[in-house]
């Protein structure tokens, strides 16, 4: 195998980072472009729906149509439409233009993470891919930590032109480095459309599915309002729950690369314990979330372990999905979506019938549904796998 300049795994997961940070650092944003565009806050709150909405369709069906195309063509094209789309929210005078270059990279979104993904792992050897593939995935972890706080940072004190200047300039980047390091990558053997979406007649794949959409609503429900439970439970002030915000950032860093190494010794045992993780770190947050210094201890902890769900649940779902693994990566990234929208609902009608420390068991019911679905997986199929080795004994 060719040796490949490590810079450019690098750049793949800038490509991640300024994905990150194009979707999310709107969210830090809003204020000014509501004045900007002189537009109420559930109109540019639009801006974070139609992104979430987008991805979440479109982005198995997208990924599948492109799975015949030169990787590197795919996140070259991805990457510069992130460039554009930055430029035009930095320049344009019109909310309906911004929308639309909303609904453009959204498009791209699940496209570029599935085959930034795939192509980490085959630009190293096989028992070097796990590792590749855990370094692409913290451009999602160092995205939350640094990119989001820092385009609202840029926004306050220079301006919102500059803000998104910064997301153009890391898509730029990433660019550049995946144009002058990564080889053509031509799909050899292009995979039929059904070859692909036959996996989707696999049961275990769906009890995978599922079980993801239960990880992400389990971490999102209470993730979503993590500002409003320090502020109104742990009575912490806005500098505070600042500071939180960017040291559960941060930690996620260590986090990814923790769960990384642990999902390279045992797949089975990580997922199992993650769940398990959520639901110890929770039930501290819930009877000790009133205590100051406690609760800054929790918050480190938490962040660990939250940045552990991205990576854990997007290797139990291509688990059953090797036969097509940009399809599957896309089906995560969907699915990861659609467990968001879910959380962040429950936690929000939690909240609104219960209070703010109730919120707490929205999360620990979802972590709990994971295990449950988790444990019955690999009941079922391990028993399957069994009585299959058995039965070809016996023949033998």
């Amino acid at each position: 195998m060719k040796k490949v300049n490590p810079l450019l795994i690098i750049m793949l997961a800038l490509g991640v980072f300024s994905i990150i940070t194009t979707e999310m650092g709107i969210v830090g944003v809003l204020p000014q472009i509501t004045q900007k565009f002189n537009i109420s806050t559930s109109q540019a709150g639009g801006l974070v729906s139609i992104f979430a909405l987008v991805v979440a369709i479109s982005g198995p069906f997208l990924t599948l149509l492109g799975s015949g195309i030169n990787r590197k063509v795919i996140l070259l094209t991805s990457v510069l439409i992130f460039t554009i789309s930055n430029f035009v929210y930095a320049y344009t005078t019109k909310f309906e233009v911004m929308l639309a270059f909303r609904i453009l990279p959204a498009i791209f979104h699940p496209v570029f993470f599935s085959v930034a993904l795939v192509t980490a792992a085959k630009l190293v050897p096989p028992e070097k891919s796990r590792k590749a593939v855990t370094k692409v995935f913290a451009g999602i972890t160092v995205g939350f930590a640094f990119g989001v706080p820092l385009t609202s940072y840029l926004a306050e004190q220079f301006s919102l032109e500059v803000a998104f200047l910064f997301g153009a300039l890391v898509s730029a980047i990433a660019f550049v480095g995946i144009l002058a390091w990564l080889p053509s990558m031509p799909v050899k053997e292009k995979l039929s459309y059904v070859s692909q979406l036959s996996i989707l007649g696999k049961p275990q794949l769906w009890l995978n599915i599922v079980t993801v959409i239960f990880i992400f609503a389990s971490m999102f429900s209470v993730y979503s309002y993590f500002a409003e439970y320090l502020g109104q439970l742990t009575h912490m002030n806005g500098s505070w729950i600042s500071m939180m915000l960017m040291a559960f950032g941060l930690i996620m860093i260590l986090g990814n690369f923790l769960f990384g190494g642990f999902l390279q010794k045992s797949i089975t045992k990580t997922v199992i314990l993650f769940p398990l993780l959520y639901m110890i770190i929770y039930l501290f947050a819930y009877y000790l979330g009133s205590y100051f210094i406690p609760m800054i201890i929790i918050v480190f902890i938490w962040g660990i372990v939250h940045s552990g769900g991205l990576i854990v649940s997007q290797t139990w779902l291509t688990t059953e999905a090797k036969e097509a693994p940009e399809f599957g990566n896309s089906l995560f990234v969907s699915f990861s979506n659609l467990g968001i929208t879910l959380g962040t609902s429950i936690g929000g009608w939690f909240i609104s019938q219960l209070g703010i420390h109730q919120l707490i068991w929205s999360g620990i019911i979802f972590a709990l549904l994971a295990f449950l679905l988790i444990m019955i997986k690999i009941k079922i199929f391990s028993s399957r796998s069994k009585e299959l080795n058995v039965t070809l004994s016996s023949l033998n």
